[in-house]
C-alpha cells in the first residue's frame, strides 16, 4: 500500500497544480487579475514541491523499513532451515555409522559361521 499511496498522493499534488494552472489560464479574468493569480500560484509552488518531497521521503522511509523487516524475516527463516538441514544430516550420518557398524559385525559373524561350516566338513 505504501508504494501505491505515494504514487497516488504524488499524482494528486501534480494534478492539483496542473488543474489550478489550467483553471487560471481559462478563467474569464482580465490580464492583470490573471497575472496576480499566477503570481500567487507561483509563490505557492515551492510549498507544494516541499509537501510533495516530504510525502515521497515518508513513503520511501516506510518502504525501506518494510523491506528491512522482510529481509530480516527471510534471513531468520533461512537460518532455521540451515539448522534443520544440518541436524538432519547429522542424524543420517549417525544412522549410517550405526548401520555400517552393525553391517560389518554381521558380516564378520557370517564369515565365522562359514569357516565353522568348512571345518566340520
Amino acid at each position: 500500500m505504501s508504494n501505491g499511496a505515494g504514487k497516488f498522493f504524488g499524482g494528486l499534488m501534480v494534478g492539483t497544480a496542473i488543474g489550478a494552472a489550467a483553471g487560471i489560464l481559462f478563467a474569464p479574468r482580465s490580464g492583470k487579475e490573471t497575472r496576480q493569480v499566477l503570481k500567487r500560484s507561483a509563490q505557492d509552488l515551492p510549498q507544494l514541491a516541499e509537501d510533495l518531497g516530504s510525502n515521497v521521503q515518508y513513503q520511501a522511509d516506510r518502504f525501506t523499513e518494510q523491506a528491512q523487516r522482510t529481509i530480516d524475516e527471510a534471513l531468520l527463516r533461512l537460518q532455521d532451515a540451515i539448522a534443520t538441514g544440518q541436524e538432519a544430516s547429522r542424524r543420517l550420518q549417525e544412522e549410517l555409522a550405526v548401520s555400517m557398524g552393525s553391517s560389518s559385525n554381521s558380516s564378520l559373524i557370517d564369515s565365522d559361521l562359514d569357516l565353522a561350516d568348512e571345518d566340520e566338513e
